[in-house]
């Protein structure tokens, strides 16, 4: 199914309102001031054209990549058509005039074939771009490893701050890159810092309503060589530029060599409404759905992530080395092999204060040990509160909860539920458990003295989607929470939050 739908009260509101409010909004066309509208038509255009009409449409991007763009400049691609190459051009737009790329004409988006070049679409050391309604593939012999492949690339090195960039819109798809993630990635929408010189940002990035399908090996990523701080002192790099100002929004994200949608390096970002099915589909490194690396002050909601494939990570989510004040929150993870939760610190590196509440579970699992649907491996992490979620799985031979020997994680309020033949142990004696149910997990873990034990009485006995996991009348749930200060304003299935507190991802609809 596809989802389309701690008490740190200061800091989590900060965390909430820059994230969801950080970007300002986007003009449209009748917002364009000044600039030249230039046309290219791959079938019927001619490169000695002027292209400033579609009369006069050029016929290559390679001629469309030889002019220097200035801001309020438009390039617009002929629906129907397929351009063969790279667009790869020059220029800057400005604060309110950005350079825009669309398509005009009727028909099937315009395509872009890269043939195999480092990117489809390379834009490189320019800001203030807007890239729409494009079809993008970069397909070529098999790659050699080391040969790095994108579908877009935006790539800034030593260029200082570069300002305002969104991707709407855009299918990406059939890029076939060597399996390199980080500072200079393979994938399909990158944003990569490069250079030691100039400490180098992006700020304000927007990536809404786009596909990236069978690419490798990163789906949607940010990446820098401007990395290090003291949450992330032995990186390497020089200094810390963070990237800034990030919203991931409402794209699908299909089979991907490695990572589905990974931030690096920053602070402030929105990840919601993503669908992602099948990532670690071909990678031989670590990958996950949705995370972060070294990055702080992200929100992550009503994501959908399937498919994850592989026991070696290959988690939904991760809270995963210096990530700090992160949340997530009403999303759904289904059957990944991987599992739901990884917390991963990094070593000498800091990860605290993190929260993952209100998402649910269905059919995830890890066999391969020390891994479990939740897991808690590498350096340890500090005050992760993971609070009123709701787990389900009837997979054999996976932990609920897998524990290699560090701490700093909180249970409260959680439904684990297992229907497996043997049930899926909590194999965790150093984390902290108060008022979760368990029901099919075996032992209950020692220092959890409100456990509740019984079946919790779901809608479904055996849930397939997240409706089959609202609470029946009567359950032994209801009721049965520790409050939890700022606690947010629903549950994930919408409910307003009342006063007594109910165990899971589902709450009894309070007051409105």
């Amino acid at each position: 199914m596809r989802m389309t739908g701690w008490g740190m009260r200061a800091v989590l509101a900060m965390v909430l309102a820059a994230a969801t409010g950080a970007l300002p909004a986007q003009a449209d066309d009748g917002g364009r001031q000044g600039g030249t509208t230039y046309f290219v038509d791959c079938g019927a255009g001619s490169d000695s054209a002027s292209g400033t009409s579609p009369a006069a449409a050029w016929n290559s991007p390679a001629r469309a990549s030889s002019v220097t763009y200035g801001p309020g400049d438009r390039i617009l691609f002929r629906r129907g058509s397929t351009c063969e190459g790279v667009f790869a051009p020059a220029g800057s737009g400005a604060d309110g005039a950005p350079v825009r790329v669309d398509a005009y004409g009727e028909g099937a988006k315009p395509r872009i074939r890269g043939g195999g070049a480092r990117a489809a679409v390379l834009l490189e050391n320019v800001e203030q771009w807007e890239l729409r309604n494009l079809d993008i593939s970069n397909k070529g012999a098999a790659p050699g490893p080391q040969e790095r492949r994108a579908g877009i690339l935006f790539r800034l090195t030593d260029f200082g701050t570069g300002r305002h960039y969104v991707v709407d819109g855009v299918d990406v798809h059939d890029v076939n890159g060597s399996d390199h993630k980080d500072p200079d990635p393979s994938g399909g929408i990158l944003f990569v810092v490069r250079g030691t010189a100039t400490p180098t940002r992006f700020d304000g990035i927007t990536v809404t309503d786009s596909t990236v399908k069978h690419v490798d090996r990163t789906g949607i990523a940010t990446a820098s060589s401007w990395g290090r701080r003291p949450e992330h002192p032995h990186s390497g790099a020089p200094g810390w530029a963070p990237n800034t100002r990030l919203t991931i929004r409402g794209n699908e994200v299909v089979d991907v060599g490695g990572d589905g949608i990974v931030l690096q390096h920053g602070h402030h970002a929105l990840v919601e409404h993503n669908y992602v099915d099948g990532f670690n589909m071909r990678s031989a490194g670590y990958n996950a759905g949705v995370w972060a690396w070294n990055f702080d002050d992200a929100v992550y909601q009503y994501n959908e992530v399937t498919g994850g494939h592989g026991t070696r990570d290959s988690q939904a989510f991760d809270f995963d080395g210096g990530n700090n004040r992160n949340v997530y929150q009403y999303n759904y993870s289904h059957d990944n092999e991987g599992g739901f939760l990884l917390v991963c610190n990094g070593a000498g590196m800091t990860t605290a204060d993190n929260v993952f509440r209100y998402n649910v579970s269905i059919n995830d699992r890890n066999t391969q040990s020390p891994y479990g649907v939740f897991t808690v491996v590498c350096a340890p992490s500090a005050n992760t509160q993971i609070y009123n979620n709701t787990v389900a799985t009837d997979h054999p031979g996976t932990a609920m909860v897998s524990d290699n020997g560090q701490g700093g994680v909180t249970f409260r309020n959680n439904v684990f539920v297992s229907t497996a033949e043997g049930g899926s142990p909590i194999i965790d004696t150093l984390n902290t458990y108060d008022h979760n149910l368990y029901a099919g997990v075996g032992t209950v873990p020692a220092n959890d003295a409100h456990a509740v034990t019984t079946d919790p009485r779901f809608h479904d006995a055996t849930p397939d989607t997240p409706g089959d996991l609202r609470l029946r009348p009567g359950s032994p749930a209801l009721g049965a929470g520790t409050p939890i200060d700022d606690a947010g304003p629903h549950d994930y299935f919408g409910n307003r939050l009342r006063g007594t507190t109910d165990i899971g991802a589902h709450q009894r609809p309070g007051p409105r």
